[in-house]
């Protein structure tokens, strides 16, 4: 069985990104110790887990087994760090949640697990655990009438029907808000009250009225935005300890914070600002922030992950985030990476060799050389034909210019090419000033050359045939397709997107230039 809010899945991140390393969070307190006593009559279960919830992921702090009538407790010599924890099965499903605090630390809590565990959840020992499960079973009962419209609504028309249930759920929203008002007076300034202030939207009573005579939504916006974070003690980390925290932040920057990396930056150092330096608090956000944003799918938002390592790692502020130096230099390695492929800055050269020129090259060597001392041999020694050979990127002429980098053998290059070249001759009848510079990134000439002809890719063919330029670090090739679009001053325009953006993008930036945007 579930709780009724708990909707927290863990993430897998790359391994530098990585913060569940649990022994560097975990802060117990050597007074006092705790003992949690739990009877849950009718359980079956052989073992039983305690969690409790961090960030966006439940870990795990204790097992107890085998278990006898239903008796289960959890014991220590530390004090458990407060937040809301939960109670598994042995098949690792959420019986139910409960919070620990500075005056829980030895709770009792029985329930029945032949019902539903949050409808017989008591603690005869603390009155405030019980208001909390009150408070469950208030949520869990509207959820269930809501259900039961839904039933009703069965046979209904459209009309009807959406009618219905729009009253029935903003009856439900009001009890919830009443309740959750009423509640929050009760539990001010304790744990659980700061736990369900995280739950408790901020929206603007009175509501003004716009221009034309509608209810305005930007009023509406602008409160719901200035007052998100409201009553929320940044510098307690027990608020990241429940499972409201990791969801009401990703939404704040999904939701209210403009799609711009600039603004993005100015909200994480607004946030950043409000913890404690080293805090449990401060680690899981920053490793959040630097992990969602190097990681971002949205174009762009790598100028947030470099601004991130700029201000946080290099400046020593994240350096205690890892107890592992070599994550720190990795997470630095890659903004220095991707800073010169931020979107507006000049696209590094690549000094490439054609179909044609592959002839020359192979006379000297480098179809033949088997390691980089010998590439590095052979270069110097033929620097100056090798220069007469290579075509340079920069030296590519064109209002537009897509950079390519795919492989015959690759699966999603073999869909993606032919569509490109398609858009590639589109283009070229809308007399667009295009050229395409498709880089093959891998070293099997005779396969690539064939594929080449056979296919009839009559754009700017090249590839490494010196195998001196480190496409990887020097573009972050790490898979294929990669394509990115090139203005006349082979300023980055766009990049990692699909064949079917290019033309969108193109016409995009024949406005751009019409209107003189530089």
């Amino acid at each position: 069985m579930k709780s009724y809010y708990f909707n927290s899945k863990p993430i897998m991140k790359k391994l530098f990104l990585s913060i569940v390393i649990f022994s560097l969070f975990s802060h117990a307190n050597a007074q006092q110790g705790h003992e949690i006593k739990i009877n849950l009559k009718n359980c079956k279960d052989t073992l039983v887990y305690l969690t409790y919830y961090q960030f966006d992921k439940n870990l795990l702090v204790d097992t107890v087994k085998p278990i006898k009538n239903g008796s289960i407790v959890f014991k220590g010599k530390n004090k458990l760090d407060k937040g809301i924890y939960s109670i598994l099965g042995q098949n690792k499903s959420i019986y139910f949640d409960f919070f620990i605090d500075d005056q829980s630390q030895k709770i009792e809590i029985n329930s029945d697990a032949a019902t539903q565990f949050t409808s017989t959840l008591n603690s005869p020992n603390s009155k405030q655990e019980n208001d909390f499960f009150d408070y469950i079973r208030f949520i869990n009962s509207q959820k269930k009438n809501f259900d039961s419209v839904l039933i009703t609504t069965k046979g209904m028309s459209k009309t009807d029907s959406t009618a219905l249930v729009t009253a029935k759920q903003k009856l439900l929203s009001e009890n919830i808000a009443n309740y959750e008002k009423t509640f929050l007076e009760q539990t001010k300034g304790s744990y659980i009250g700061d736990v369900l202030n995280l739950k408790i939207e901020k929206t603007l009573k009175d509501v003004p009225k716009a221009s034309n005579g509608r209810p305005d939504s930007i009023a509406v916006f602008n409160y719901y935005k200035k007052h998100y974070w409201d009553n929320v003690n940044f510098q307690d980390d027990g608020m990241v300890r429940t499972p409201f925290f990791a969801n009401k932040m990703k939404r704040y920057f999904d939701a209210l914070v403009v799609k711009n990396p600039d603004s993005v930056a100015v909200e994480i150092d607004r946030i950043m600002n409000k913890t404690v330096q080293s805090s449990i608090m401060y680690k899981l956000l920053l490793a959040h922030f630097t992990s969602t944003y190097e990681t971002s799918k949205i174009m762009s938002f790598d100028k947030v992950f470099v601004y991130i390592v700029d201000h946080y790692f290099k400046t020593g502020k994240g350096n205690d985030l890892y107890n592992d130096d070599n994550i720190v230099k990795n997470i630095i390695n890659r903004a220095e990476i991707l800073r010169p492929l931020l979107l507006g800055q000049i696209a590094p050269d690549l000094p490439m060799i054609t179909i044609e020129g592959h002839d020359k090259i192979a006379k000297m060597g480098f179809d033949t050389a088997k390691t980089s001392e010998e590439v590095t041999k052979l270069y110097y020694a033929n620097s100056q034909e090798i220069e007469k050979t290579v075509l340079r990127l920069h030296s590519i002429k064109a209002d537009y210019l897509v950079l390519v980098f795919w492989d015959v053998d690759c699966g999603h290059c073999k869909v993606e090419i032919p569509k490109l070249l398609e858009t590639y001759h589109a283009l070229l009848k809308e007399k667009k000033d295009i050229k395409v510079f498709c880089v093959y990134t891998q070293q099997e000439f005779e396969k690539y050359r064939d594929y080449v002809a056979e296919n009839k890719l009559d754009w700017i063919n090249v590839y490494d045939g010196v195998h001196f330029t480190n496409l990887k670090d020097k573009y972050d090739i790490y898979s294929t397709p990669v394509i990115y679009i090139l203005d006349k001053n082979k300023k980055i325009k766009a990049k990692r997107i699909g064949e079917e953006q290019v033309k969108e993008i193109i016409n995009a930036m024949e406005l751009e230039y019409k209107a003189g945007v530089k």
